[in-house]
C-alpha cells in the first residue's frame, strides 16, 4: 500500500496542502492522529522481523511476557536495612539493568502535576507545539517525532519534547511558556528528580564497593568517588524527555520507540498506568508492569562503562496500542556533556581488565547523527573486546 493510500480520506485531503507526505510525517503522529488517520502509513511500518509480537515472544506464554522488575524501597535504603537493600540494588543492576523505585519521597502532587502538564503540552494546537521543532540536538528545547527523525529510515509512533535542565537559569527562558504553569511545574519536578538521582548514585557507588558510609563517618574519605559525586551534583547533565504515544490504528506494525539503550548514567522514568515499556530479558521482550507512583530506573551506557561492565545497560523499546494515549517522562542524568567517561580504576583488575574505551558526549552525538540507530550499537562501539 502506498503512503497516500494509508491515510484516511480526511487526511489525504489535508496532506494535499503540504509539499510532500514526508513533511506530513515530520509534523508527528499526534498531528496525524488528530486529523483522523485510519491506517499506519508505510513510513512507519517496520520490516516483519522487527515488529512486536514476533520471533521468540510468539512462543512464550502471557505470564512470561510480563515482568515484575526488582523493587527497591527507597525508604528502606535510607534506614537500618541499607546493607541488604544495597545487595538487592546490585543484583537488579547486574541481572536486569532496571528496577522499580518505590517510596522515593517525591510528593504525589509534584508527580501528578508533571504527568498532567505533559499531557497539556501535547494537547495544545500543533501551531503552538511546532514553535519548538528543531533539528539541532544541542538545543535547550526540542520538539520532534520518531527516534531520530533526521536519519530514521522507518519512523516510530512517538512525539517528544526534550528539555535540557542544567543550568536551569540559562535554559529556562527557552522552555515553552505554554501551558501557563509549564515552567513552574517542570522546574519543581526537575529539582526533585535531581536530588533523588544524587542519592541513588551514592547508593550505586556503595553497591559497587567504591564508597563506604561508615568510613566517611569515621573521617576516611574516598576522594575519587567524592569527586564524581561533586561533578554530578554541580555540573552534571540532566535531560528531560516527555513522550506522547497516541493510539495507533495498527500497533502490531510499528513501535513507539525502537530497541535502544540510554546513553547516560541513570534514567528515572515516570510513566502513566498504560503498559508499553518492554525490556530485553533472557532473550525475550518482556513488558514491565507499571506500579502507580513509582519510578522505573535503568542503568545507562555511562554507568556500564564506569562499572567496567558489572552493571548492565539493557536494550528496551516501547509498544503502542490502538485505544489509549500513553505519556511518560524520562529524566536522563549523567556527567557534564564536556566530561570523559571511563571505567573506574578501582574496578579494573587482572581478572577483570579494562573493557571499554574512554568516551564523551560528543562521540555519542556524532554516532547518532551518522547512523540509523536501532540497536545498542554505540555502547558496543566502545567495547575493547
Amino acid at each position: 500500500m502506498s503512503p497516500a493510500l494509508a491515510l484516511s480520506g480526511k487526511t489525504r485531503e489535508i496532506s494535499g496542502n503540504y509539499d510532500s507526505l514526508e513533511m506530513l510525517y515530520q509534523k508527528g503522529v499526534k498531528h496525524m492522529y488528530d486529523n483522523g488517520i485510519e491506517h499506519v502509513p508505510s513510513k512507519y511500518i517496520l520490516p516483519a522481523a522487527e515488529r512486536p509480537n514476533v520471533n521468540s515472544e510468539k512462543n512464550a506464554s502471557p505470564d512470561e511476557l510480563n515482568l515484575n522488575l526488582p523493587i527497591i524501597d527507597f525508604a528502606e535504603l535510607q534506614g537500618p536495612n541499607r546493607a541488604q537493600v544495597l545487595k538487592s540494588l546490585a543484583y537488579a543492576c547486574e541481572n536486569y539493568g532496571f528496577f522499580q523505585l518505590v517510596n522515593h519521597g517525591i510528593p504525589e502532587e509534584i508527580i501528578n502535576n508533571m504527568v498532567n502538564v505533559s499531557k497539556s503540552f501535547f494537547e495544545m494546537p500543533f501551531s503552538e507545539r511546532e514553535k519548538y521543532m528543531s533539528a539541532d540536538m544541542s538545543s535547550p528545547v526540542r520538539y520532534g517525532t520518531s527516534f531520530n527523525q533526521t536519519n530514521d529510515g522507518v519512523f516510530c509512533w512517538r512525539d517528544f519534547l526534550k528539555l535540557v535542565c542544567h543550568p536551569l537559569s540559562d535554559v529556562l527562558p527557552h522552555w515553552p511558556s505554554s501551558p501557563f504553569d509549564f515552567r513552574q511545574l517542570v522546574v519543581s519536578y526537575a529539582k526533585e528528580t535531581k536530588l533523588l538521582f544524587m542519592l541513588l548514585v551514592e547508593a550505586i557507588l556503595e553497591s559497587l564497593g567504591l564508597k563506604n558510609r561508615e568510613k566517611k563517618t569515621e573521617g576516611v574519605n574516598d576522594d575519587d568517588d567524592d569527586d564524581i559525586l561533586k561533578e554530578l551534583e554541580d555540573d552534571g547533565s540532566q535531560l528531560m524527555v516527555m513522550n506522547c504515544y497516541p493510539p495507533c490504528p495498527q500497533p502490531d506494525l510499528t513501535l513507539g520507540m525502537p530497541p535502544h539503550s540510554d546513553y547516560g548514567f541513570l534514567t528515572l522514568l515516570l510513566q502513566d498506568q498504560v503498559k508499553g515499556l518492554q525490556i530485553q530479558h533472557e532473550h525475550n521482550w518482556v513488558t514491565v508492569q507499571p506500579i502507580p507512583g513509582s519510578f522505573v530506573v535503568n542503568v545507562g551506557d555511562h554507568l556500564e562503562i564506569f562499572s567496567n561492565g558489572r552493571y548492565k545497560s539493557v536494550l528496551h523499546r516501547v509498544l503502542v496500542n490502538s485505544t489509549n494515549y500513553r505519556i511518560s517522562v524520562a529524566s536522563l542524568h549523567s556527567l557534564p556533556f564536556t566530561s570523559t567517561v571511563r571505567p573506574s580504576d578501582k574496578l579494573i583488575t587482572e581478572t577483570n581488565p579494562r573493557r571499554y574505551k574512554d568516551t564523551d558526549f560528543a562521540s555519542f552525538l556524532d554516532y547518532i547523527k551518522s547512523c540509523d540507530s536501532k540497536k545498542k550499537n554505540f555502547l558496543e562501539s566502545r567495547k575493547l573486546y
